[in-house]
């Protein structure tokens, strides 16, 4: 049966997230974390996986010591799925943790703690796009329907993890409040180089050009495609259901227009203007 959504604080959140409510909010996050905090379909796991090579200075090795959900588990589905609450406690620090809830839905203390928060940024005509397909994979979200609905659901915010209006602009707004690296997609597919030495660097790292050189190899999509401990093969089936899409389909910047008829786009746009306006936010829709 697929899965309901329900609202949360004025947010769309999966019911099987909602019910652990308490606990997800109050996690006990440490000096020291690491916050990946993406809306889902912006490059998580690539940035996930250039964290992971920065932190262990491009060793190809160790960063296939396990599955990426294990090495930088997800706050938000750690009673869903391993590790747990209590192993991911017992991990030693600095840890590297991810979530797509938007910023006022983050577990408080990693704001008390003034943890690292990299957030990643995606234009949402592509955004949509992939989401619509990985939509067709999680198993606690409702079944997405045909594209032109989904479209429709996306605008309202009604998909999990609510508006990613509100999303990219809440994190936005709040960035230069808190320790927040704010990137974006298309630059880091443009100029990979340039964008992970900004990471290096937040992350107090300094790592020689040959290394940078060697993250960028390692954490391109068509590498990590090939490697299971990135393309999410070793992620629990009975969560993500990889039998009809992949988990990492294109991995590219403007696969909308080979889904957006010309009214849905007049549409969207409209839509964003409506809900973008006054914001100095600017995405590109090419590279």
């Amino acid at each position: 049966m697929p899965g309901k959504l329900q609202i949360v604080e004025g947010v769309s959140i999966a019911e099987d997230i909602a019910s652990n409510w308490q606990q997800i909010q109050s996690f006990q996050a440490r000096p020291g974390d690491v916050l990946i905090a993406t809306y889902p379909k912006a490059g998580t796991t690539w940035v996930q996986e250039i964290v992971d090579l920065i932190l262990n200075e491009g060793n190809e090795e160790i960063c296939r010591r396990s599955p990426t959900h294990e090495r930088m588990p997800f706050v938000e589905v750690l009673h869903m799925m391993k590790p747990g609450p209590e192993e991911v406690n017992a991990m030693p620090s600095p840890r590297v943790l991810k979530t797509h809830l938007p910023v006022q839905l983050v577990p408080p203390l990693f704001w008390r703690y003034k943890c690292k928060v990299i957030y990643v940024a995606r234009n949402p005509r592509d955004t949509v796009t992939s989401y619509y397909y990985f939509d067709h994979t999680i198993t606690f979200h409702p079944a997405p329907g045909s594209w032109e609905e989904y479209l429709h659901r996306f605008m309202k915010g009604d998909v999990g993890w609510g508006s990613w209006y509100d999303h990219v602009k809440g994190f936005w707004e709040q960035k230069d409040q808190h320790n927040i690296l704010y990137l974006f997609y298309e630059d880091i597919k443009q100029n990979p180089i340039h964008e992970i030495r900004k990471v290096m660097r937040f992350l107090d790292k300094d790592l020689s050009e040959e290394v940078l050189e060697k993250i960028v190899h390692l954490s391109s999509f068509d590498h990590m495609k090939d490697n299971p401990m990135a393309n999410f093969s070793a992620f629990p089936s009975d969560v993500v259901d990889q039998s009809q899409y992949k988990f990492m389909r294109k991995g590219k910047v403007g696969d909308w227009k080979s889904h957006f008829t010309v009214q849905q786009n007049e549409m969207f746009e409209e839509k964003y203007q409506q809900q973008m306006h006054g914001s100095a936010m600017k995405f590109r829709y090419d590279i």
